[in-house]
């Protein structure tokens, strides 16, 4: 068992992947990989474990903090492309988001509906519940890599990645034991998402699925 069940990892996300891939098609050109799924969050340089203060104090954003004992990383987070590295940036925070939900114990912070919308919403509520019906929490560091934007037109975004959860371990967030799983090809995910720009100027995940074990993913 790895640390996470991510979102719609059941046959269904296959078509809902489809559907977000056909999506990418009708974009600027940017490729996509073939089967995947979701999220992001944080922003900064090459790599990062946390939002820097001037993504999450900008525009009113909610202010994310982890615990010392856990980190997500984020790698390529600049594309050259200011509109695009603005995709990342959110889809990073969106990431973020659930697990400071998870952190804090509760699906109502502010975060979570502030970088989620949508379906994508709803599938986070569900994830970070998971968490709190068990009494679990994480620890270690996850690494988000491979990330690749693909734009639609003004407000339409899609974005895929993969996770490397090798390194983070559930949690009891009771008796602080810790529950150190071995590495597997379950251990990395393939996360394909879309982001829909509000009125605010925030790129929300209103959508994603997940394919754990994805061959694309493995070292």
């Amino acid at each position: 068992m790895t640390r996470r069940t991510r979102l719609l990892t059941t046959a269904a996300a296959g078509a809902t992947a489809a559907l977000l891939l056909a999506g990418c098609g009708g974009g600027d050109g940017g490729k996509s990989d073939s089967n995947g799924k979701i999220k992001g969050a944080d922003t900064g340089s090459s790599t990062s474990a946390s939002p820097t203060a001037s993504a999450t104090e900008a525009a009113g954003r909610p202010k994310i903090t982890f615990p010392s004992y856990a980190s997500n990383v984020f790698e390529d987070q600049k594309s050259g492309d200011a509109t695009k590295d603005a995709v990342l940036a959110d889809s990073a925070l969106s990431v973020n988001s659930m697990d400071d939900a998870i952190f804090q114990g509760s699906t109502g912070t502010k975060a979570l509906g502030f970088y989620n919308a949508d379906k994508a919403l709803g599938a986070a509520i569900t994830y970070v519940q998971g968490y709190i019906d068990k009494g679990d929490t994480w620890t270690g560091k996850t690494r988000y890599f491979d990330r690749k934007v693909t734009l639609s037109g003004a407000k339409d975004a899609y974005v895929t990645y993969c996770s490397d959860e090798s390194k983070s371990f559930l949690k009891n967030r009771k008796t602080g034991k810790v529950k150190n799983t071995p590495t597997t090809a379950d251990s990395y995910v393939l996360y394909h998402s879309k982001l829909t720009k509000n009125a605010m100027g925030v790129w929300q995940t209103t959508d994603i699925v997940s394919n754990r074990g994805d061959k694309a993913c493995q070292p």
